[in-house]
């Protein structure tokens, strides 16, 4: 397979990893849009949302929850922070890998568009 985020989660591409267990890993972005600006990705290749079964829930939940915990840990859960899936090409999403962007660190426009 030839998914970058496939090869980071593999180790075969350094990142700087942040958080790891069995089911996702998360890591700095390398073209970051805020001061904190995270990737949280499932290790299993997952194109995107559209490729979620009723199965998958347990795995979108944790994903949030390390989000929470980065965010904790990143000294921005108290300030606000936005967590952000593309899906897509018009929805934005770049690499063919469901990931979650965990943004923060200064006040994030309110424009959506």
């Amino acid at each position: 397979m030839n998914c970058i985020f496939c090869k980071i989660a593999a180790g075969e591409i350094p990142g700087e990893i942040l958080y790891q267990d069995e089911e996702v890993i998360a890591f700095r972005d390398i073209e970051p849009l805020a001061p904190i600006h995270l990737l949280i990705i499932p290790r299993r290749h997952i194109p995107s949302l559209t490729h979620l079964s009723d199965t998958d829930a347990p795995l979108i939940g944790h994903m949030v929850i390390i989000a929470n915990q980065l965010a904790r840990d990143e000294g921005i859960a108290g300030s606000g922070y936005r967590l952000v899936i593309n899906c897509g090409e018009h929805g934005g999403q770049l690499v063919t890998h469901l990931h979650m962007h965990l943004l923060g660190g200064k006040r994030l426009s309110d424009s959506m568009g």
